[in-house]
């Protein structure tokens, strides 16, 4: 394998730039990932390099892990001094590989695949942890796609990645520049839409969700925009006990997909 000593590579460089830019994995089109299982599940196609840490392939070479190894050695993957590895590395313990993958491609009509389509659209949500669980969510929970405000934090970012568990390959995705204009499109194509909303609002497991349907999630902080919620056919809250106000953003949307799930899966019983 090749070897990389030196903090001056230009390999290295864009490993930090990747790791720290949203504006860089956009020009490139494309981010890094960090981890052996992800890595191991990371689309053949997507793939553009692969970097080792030199401590594991050093152990690697003692104590050969088939499937990590063969992936390793198709790409052929080049080692970085461990000091290196650490600065290109967004974790404090790094598993010993990076890999350089294209951003996933999808357009506005791979989204109705199906005949009843279930989606997200994200508005302005800025914690990466929160985008990664809702990645993960939605494919456990069968969503047809995810529309993100251009305002909403990059889903490529490292935190976000680790945190949707590979979900990024296989979820479809898409930024937009206007999320009104996609919204109207969507109720133009019959897909009802339902606000996360506290005010005069039902609870949540009122509506039925079995036809095409979309889920609108806002800002942690602040919900959704005056705008957005103003384009939803219904309003739905999740009601609580105690004196908490409101849910973590990814847990309610996790709970209002598995409510369309479990409709979906029983219609009979919804």
């Amino acid at each position: 394998m090749e070897k990389i000593t030196s903090a001056a590579n230009s390999a290295v460089r864009n490993l930090c730039l990747l790791r720290e830019k949203a504006r860089e994995r956009k020009k490139q089109n494309a981010f890094v990932t960090e981890g052996i299982r992800i890595f191991l599940d990371t689309p053949e196609e997507a793939i553009e390099r692969v970097f080792v840490s030199e401590s594991l392939a050093e152990r690697l070479g003692e104590e050969p892990e088939p499937a990590l190894t063969s992936k390793l050695n198709a790409h052929r993957a080049v080692i970085l001094a461990d000091s290196l590895f650490a600065r290109a590395a967004d974790t404090d313990t790094p598993q010993g590989v990076l890999c350089v993958t294209k951003r996933p491609s999808w357009k506005r009509e791979d989204f109705f695949t199906s005949e009843k389509p279930l989606l997200l659209a994200l508005e302005n949500l800025q914690d990466p942890g929160n985008i990664g669980t809702i990645f993960r969510t939605a494919e456990a929970a069968g969503v047809s796609g995810i529309l993100l405000s251009k305002g909403t934090v990059d889903v490529t970012s490292p935190k976000a990645v680790r945190a949707t568990m590979s979900a990024v390959f296989r979820v479809k995705f898409l930024y937009t520049d206007n999320l009104a204009e996609d919204l109207c499109d969507w109720k133009k194509r019959g897909i009802r839409l339902y606000a996360a909303h506290l005010d005069r609002s039902v609870p949540y497991d009122a509506p039925d969700y079995r036809g095409g349907s979309a889920f609108l999630i806002g800002n942690e902080g602040n919900g959704l925009t005056r705008e957005t919620t103003a384009l939803a056919d219904q309003k739905i809250r999740i009601p609580m006990e105690g004196q908490i106000e409101s849910l973590n953003a990814a847990m309610s949307a996790g709970i209002l997909m598995y409510e369309a799930y479990r409709q979906r899966r029983h219609p009979k019983q919804s």
